[in-house]
């Protein structure tokens, strides 16, 4: 990997660290339904705007069907889910949580499409399951009496994107990375408006939550995917997915630096847990086989 893809991995790992705390902060204010529709929706006029400035056209229409499954799970249910939680959960707690997408995509992988479950695989899933109950456990990250509501959406969200995962790999070979990109997030942004029409915004918007979606929307959603599909045809989408064990330092940090949030024993060890999880349910650590005696 060289400087410049390196420069990237670690901007686009603070950049998704970062949606949690502007998560955090809109959330309370907008609630889950219309945070989540101006997060796609903008998100989208963001992209849509690059495609026009590129002189691309994308493929919306003759691949519609693709693009609703891809946007459902890829965009729409994970951003409701995360604003849902981030009412009650810390942003340290969600980025950690987030961490456990590749280990839900290989029990998905392992249940859904019959593959083979490894030693390591299943060592990963126990380590998973293991460090979730450490970080819920503690209490240092959660508050409120709703606390096991938002700690299941929370768990919900990486959910949703290990089944994404596994239908992006059935993606038409005509489509561009650009194209699945402002495709899903217009189906999103189409999928999540009757549920923002429902729930009521929860507050009055002061300039620093209005400032928080807009980071959310075309920072943390338009240019991150800029930035993630760039290093996947520079260096492959193996390593593009190391910004997995990235993405939980930086939403830590920004939870200390900026919303004071407290970091407890039960934060480090269960993350740790769920990062080394994520290690082995994803290929990235794998355990030897056992010489014969």
């Amino acid at each position: 990997m060289n400087t410049a893809s390196m420069v990237r991995l670690f901007a686009l790992a603070a950049i998704w660290g970062g949606s949690f705390l502007f998560i955090r902060i809109a959330a309370p204010v907008f609630g889950p339904g219309i945070l989540a529709e101006l997060r796609a929706g903008l998100g989208a006029l963001f992209l849509w705007l690059v495609c026009r400035w590129l002189g691309r056209r994308p493929k919306l229409l003759a691949h519609w069907r693709h693009f609703v499954k891809i946007g459902l799970f890829n965009s729409a249910l994970p951003f409701l889910f995360f604003a849902y939680a981030a009412q009650t959960l810390s942003a340290s707690l969600m980025s950690i949580l987030n961490s456990a997408a590749p280990i839900f995509g290989a029990l998905l992988g392992a249940l859904w499409l019959r593959q083979p479950v490894s030693r390591s695989v299943a060592l990963g899933l126990a380590c998973g399951v293991a460090g979730v109950a450490t970080l819920v456990g503690g209490g240092a990250a959660v508050r409120g009496e709703a606390w096991w509501s938002a700690v299941i959406a929370g768990l919900a969200a990486p959910l949703c994107y290990g089944i994404a995962s596994l239908m992006a790999k059935k993606s038409p070979s005509t489509l561009t990375p650009l194209d699945n990109a402002q495709g899903s997030m217009w189906a999103a942004a189409l999928l999540v408006l009757p549920v923002a029409l429902f729930l009521p915004m929860q507050g009055e918007p002061r300039p620093l939550d209005w400032a928080a979606v807009a980071a959310l929307a075309v920072i943390c959603t338009g240019v991150a995917y800029l930035i993630f599909f760039r290093l996947i045809q520079d260096i492959g989408p193996v390593q593009a997915l190391s910004v997995t064990f990235l993405i939980p330092v930086f939403g830590v940090l920004w939870g200390v630096l900026l919303l004071d949030e407290t970091v407890g024993w039960n934060t480090l060890a269960g993350g740790a847990l769920v990062l080394c999880g994520t290690a082995l349910a994803n290929g990235v650590v794998k355990l030897g086989r056992a010489r014969p005696g």
